[in-house]
């Protein structure tokens, strides 16, 4: 045993973990630990400019690095409560994040000392675990149960709390014994599977929706195994987008109110069973439950024992993790496939791969102002399938999310349910940090990327390039359209008349400057026919200074983008595409 610091045995079992990858900002409440992480020299730690922001970065960095989990660090106060809405976008869409606090002094806790706030009551609601550590000896333990949780079952984030005197207090430690705590995951059993075989076997129409849980256990190859086996069409949901790449002939578009494509919603109203897998039912997904469920069965296999039936009752449910299912399942499909049992779904299929070739929305406007849907084709066309796309709410999400495509597991990383504006460039940044061979694209619409613009700050300070592309309307545009239903059009108009820059006129903030203040290469397209020389300036830019690049697309101020109240009633706003030529994805499409 060694005599040392708490932080410098929480320091070593970060290490011991394979948690290294660190986001954050010093304060005087948290210093010890920052002089732990320079003695030790095995953590890479990130400067953020808010710590949001890092929040974000820690959590952009777990969605993308593959089974690596980031650190954000921040001192007492309100550095605790600036992690909140980090810690609720990992928390709901299952991120296993670890967020460090400083605190006071244990014996200033009940006092209302300097920065001193009960950070552990707050973030509890929002984690698997909050904890003040309160006595010097639980830091290992507590340090190793943090691990546990966030890797076992549905995974999720966690907040250790440190206050200074305990930080600063010895302790006897011996990295050499320390070991991880088994991780825990519920596995379905062979007669569970077999059943939810046979219901699916038994249907004329099945789908397999395809959800996050699958990314998170790394079960992406399994999916596309399983639904090759059995000749089954698969669904995936935003946060499962990319599972199934978007040109495999068995991918067959996602389902929504918003993020979904017509020929997913077609495909999914002709069908008669499903099985959902690492998915939790969002209601921008289902819609209103009568539709979504009627005149279908359900499966339902989740790692998460509570989730299943917390939308609607499946006709079975499994608790299970995606990649222990998923592995049954190919095992049985092969039995079955073996000895000639499973049903021929080529039909099937056909229709599918017909609605595909044919149901989409038009994209090739030659409109100045630009209309969006063209930046997602010239998007498609600029960037390779290797490419990692990154955004978190609003119109230009959702159109995103409807025209562009996906390649991969990980290549689109979203906030889905918390949906925090601001969350994309410092995620982008995180991403960047867990993917530094690919290329990165981040999308935002003018609001999301001011709400933390100054991040792009650290993307010039530690060379993180990525290509930030802004699709300007100086809207609220996704609020401006919700407001339709109110008759009304209220605080959702971000344009002025810039005295700084004339050239904005009518937009408001001059997005090039202020990305240039900061370090950073900007380029600004107001002409459809420039957007793919300016995408690629864009990487060129990025690849020889090794910094943030924005691309500023000056939009039409109105667009209103497809979406509904229920998946069978989507409102078409613009035009449709009328044939295989017109339709962006056909060539992704598998013939019939």
């Amino acid at each position: 045993m060694t005599k040392m610091r708490t932080v410098d045995a929480a320091v070593a079992i970060l290490e011991k973990e394979g948690a290294t990858e660190a986001f954050g900002l010093p304060g005087a409440a948290i210093n010890p630990f920052y002089s732990a992480m320079r003695a030790h020299g095995g953590i890479r730690h990130t400067l953020a400019r808010h710590v949001e922001g890092a929040s974000h970065m820690a959590d952009g960095y777990s969605r993308a690095a593959d089974g690596n989990i980031g650190i954000c660090i921040g001192t007492s106060g309100p550095a605790g409560t600036d992690m909140i809405t980090g810690l609720y976008a990992a928390w709901a869409d299952s991120i296993p994040m670890l967020c460090i606090t400083g605190q006071a002094p244990v014996a200033k806790l009940h006092k209302e000392d300097f920065q001193a706030v009960d950070i552990e009551s707050i973030a509890k609601p929002v984690t698997k675990m909050a904890m003040t550590i309160l006595e010097p000896g639980q830091v290992p333990g507590a340090f190793q149960k943090a691990f546990q949780l966030m890797r076992s079952g549905r995974p999720g984030p966690v907040l250790l709390d440190l206050p200074i005197d305990v930080q600063m207090a010895e302790i006897e430690f011996d990295i050499e014994t320390y070991e991880p705590l088994p991780i825990e995951k519920p596995k379905a059993s062979r007669k569970q599977l077999e059943k939810a075989l046979d219901m699916l076997t038994a249907a004329q129409h099945p789908l397999i929706v395809a959800g996050g849980g699958i990314i998170n256990a790394g079960a992406s190859k399994q999916l596309v195994e399983l639904a090759e086996l059995l000749n089954v069409p698969v669904i995936p949901t935003l946060m499962g987008w990319g599972a199934i790449s978007d040109d495999h002939p068995l991918m067959a578009g996602m389902v929504g109110l918003q993020t979904s494509h017509r020929y997913g919603n077609e495909t999914y109203l002709q069908s008669d069973f499903v099985i959902g897998i690492g998915n939790r039912w969002a209601n921008r997904h289902t819609g209103g439950l009568d539709t979504y469920t009627a005149g279908r069965k359900f499966v339902h296999i989740d790692i998460e024992p509570t989730q299943i039936g917390r939308v609607f009752s499946p006709d079975l449910g499994i608790a299970s993790d995606a990649g222990a299912a998923l592995a049954g399942l190919v095992e049985l499909a092969r039995e079955r496939r073996d000895a000639k049992t499973l049903p021929d779904y080529s039909g099937w299929v056909a229709e599918c791969a017909e609605r595909k070739a044919t149901l989409h929305r038009k994209t090739h406007f030659e409109n100045i102002p630009i209309k969006p849907q063209r930046v997602y084709e010239e998007m498609n066309r600029s960037f390779g399938q290797d490419t990692t796309y990154v955004s978190t709410i609003g119109l230009s999400q959702i159109a995103g999310a409807q025209m562009l495509h996906v390649f991969g597991p990980r290549k689109w990383i979203n906030a889905g349910q918390a949906g925090p504006l601001g969350w994309t460039a410092p995620a982008a940044l995180g991403v960047v940090r867990g993917k530094p061979n690919e290329t990165v694209v981040a999308l935002s619409g003018d609001y999301d990327f001011q709400f933390m613009i100054e991040e792009l700050a650290v993307g010039a300070q530690f060379n993180l390039p990525y290509i930030h592309v802004v699709v300007n309307n100086s809207y609220l545009g996704l609020i401006r359209q919700s407001q339709r239903g109110f008759k009304m059009e209220q605080n959702v108009s971000l344009a002025f008349e810039n005295i700084n820059s004339p050239e904005t006129n009518g937009y408001g903030v001059d997005h090039i400057k202020v990305a240039e203040g900061l370090g950073c290469k900007a380029i600004r397209v107001a002409d459809p026919s420039d957007l793919g020389s300016a995408f690629d300036k864009a990487k060129a830019l990025m690849g020889e200074f090794q910094v943030p690049v924005v691309v500023e697309v000056i939009l039409e101020k109105i667009t209103n983008i497809s979406m509904g109240t229920e998946i069978n009633a989507i409102n078409e706003f613009e035009e449709l595409a009328e044939t295989r030529e017109d339709a962006p994805t056909a060539i992704l499409a598998m013939q019939p």
